[in-house]
């Protein structure tokens, strides 16, 4: 095997009890889907290799040497219940690399087949679903979120049943530690405070090591976490099973299921089948993490000599973090609207504008980009003319004291992203093996704050017709 990598896997020597050893599955004629060449560049990945070999690699049938497959126990509260055993039921850390620029990063096969976690399940993942987290994750990564990323996809020959038979492919994750809030809640169900130690060391080591303490390192997740939800609202994106288990500690964005971008503005907008009542909704998503981060901190309670006297030292920092996310909202927004530092008094600004896209059912991602180019052509997009002329005096009036308000719109604001039906699109055609929708909305995604003129209708919202109005974990 020609492909290298320069493994130095620290959670595979952490002792029992945090992962299990498993291999992975043989994929019976693995395939090479899609190779990101620039991420493999900065992973420091060495060798020459054909198609073949890559497909061999990434779909697990020849991983290269160092490689430690592991299953990692967590468990975590899901759509508000908690599972107190979760686990890899169909992943494999297979080991971490210290890249190029000297950040220790994981890499994951996703879809290698059953675990001891799998409780019941297949272990293996459709096609449709490892390209879908392949297109979000890189376009993420592209807008300037913190973000797992893809670095392969292999179909492995495989037929996947779910409600119909599927082709079968695994996705080749990267990620700076797949560790997430599930991992602390797994021990703190068992009370074991031994390990929940090492955990905190290890997880302080890689992500915190200016923390000292148990809170000091709750506050870093929920700064980080903050940042991220912000994030994501300023680009109207929904993440659709923001479960404990798929928090990161990193604060990372990960497990890309039934994830959508928002087309036309309203604040309750879901797309997830499974997220029946509501409850991570575009705008209920500012809501939830701060509650995920209420059952880490129940967690690291465990760790607390005197666990009743912090109760409410955690709690407060807890409390905390909606004003961070409104500080960091608010921040991000101005932005989008020219603000360099946008104000308090420059909320009801912004929220009259977001009132304006939810009356007039105006798509998000091109209404801030229109406004960033031409406030004429924004105009054109609002039946209100009266209300967005009242708007824009305001608008125009605030942003007069302001350097370069447009350059600044037009680097926040992107003109194109993962629409839902231009996503389904590629997905539906590489299932019967065209793959050329699938790497012509990749590349256009990779440049998400310019557009060519041939690329143009990938930034159109969907036509009557094409609208995508449920999404699927595809688990």
């Amino acid at each position: 095997m020609s492909i290298t990598f320069p493994f130095d896997n620290s959670f595979a020597s952490l002792p029992e009890g945090f992962f299990l050893r498993q291999e992975p599955r043989p994929a019976p004629a693995p395939e090479l889907l899609a190779f990101n060449a620039p991420l493999a560049a900065e992973l420091g990945m060495g060798g020459t290799p054909t198609e073949t070999e890559l497909a061999q690699c990434f779909s697990g049938n020849a991983l290269p040497e160092g490689a430690e497959p592991i299953a990692q126990a967590y468990a975590g509260h899901q759509f508000g219940g908690f599972s107190p055993q979760l686990g890899d039921g169909r992943a494999l850390l297979i080991g971490e690399v210290v890249d190029t620029q000297g950040q220790r990063r994981d890499l994951q096969l996703k879809g290698s087949g059953r675990t001891a976690f799998s409780r019941g399940g297949d272990g293996l993942a459709p096609m449709g679903p490892v390209l879908r987290e392949y297109i979000v994750s890189e376009a993420m990564a592209a807008l300037g979120v913190p973000t797992t990323r893809s670095l392969a996809a292999v179909a492995t020959g495989d037929t996947v049943y779910r409600e119909t038979a599927l082709p079968g492919a695994v996705l080749t994750r990267v990620a700076s530690s797949h560790l997430r809030v599930g991992h602390f809640e797994f021990f703190a169900g068992r009370r074991d405070a031994a390990r929940m130690r090492v955990l905190l060391d290890h997880a302080i080591a890689r992500h915190d090591p200016q923390a000292d303490s148990p809170l000091a390192f709750l506050k870093g997740v929920i700064a980080r976490q903050a940042e991220l939800v912000a994030q994501w609202l300023s680009l109207g994106f929904i993440h659709g099973v923001m479960n404990t288990d798929n928090t990161t500690i990193s604060g990372e964005t990960i497990d890309y299921g039934p994830c959508a971008f928002m087309e036309a503005y309203h604040p309750q907008t879901v797309f997830s089948s499974i997220d029946r009542q509501g409850r991570y909704a575009y705008d209920s998503q500012r809501h939830v993490l701060p509650w995920n981060m209420a059952q880490l901190a129940s967690a690291l309670l465990l760790l607390e000599e005197d666990a009743e006297a912090m109760v409410e030292i955690y709690t407060q920092a807890v409390h905390a973090m909606p004003a961070l996310i409104d500080a960091a909202t608010l921040r991000r927004f101005g932005q989008k609207l020219g603000l360099a530092d946008a104000r308090e008094a420059d909320r009801p600004l912004i929220e009259a504008w977001l009132a304006l896209l939810q009356n007039q059912g105006a798509d998000f991602t091109n209404s801030f980009r229109a406004l960033s180019l031409d406030v004429a052509q924004a105009e054109r997009l609002f039946d209100d003319g009266a209300g967005f002329a009242a708007w824009r005096r305001e608008w125009e009036a605030r942003i007069t004291s302001e350097s370069l308000p447009q350059e600044r719109m037009q680097a926040t604001n992107p003109a194109v992203i993962p629409r839902n039906h231009r996503v389904e699109e590629a997905l539906a055609a590489a299932q019967i093996g065209d793959m050329a929708p699938f790497h012509r909305l990749t590349q256009v995604l990779q440049t998400p704050f310019t557009l060519s003129g041939e690329n143009a209708d990938l930034a159109q919202p969907a036509a009557p017709g094409e609208e995508v109005e449920t999404t699927f974990c595809g688990t």
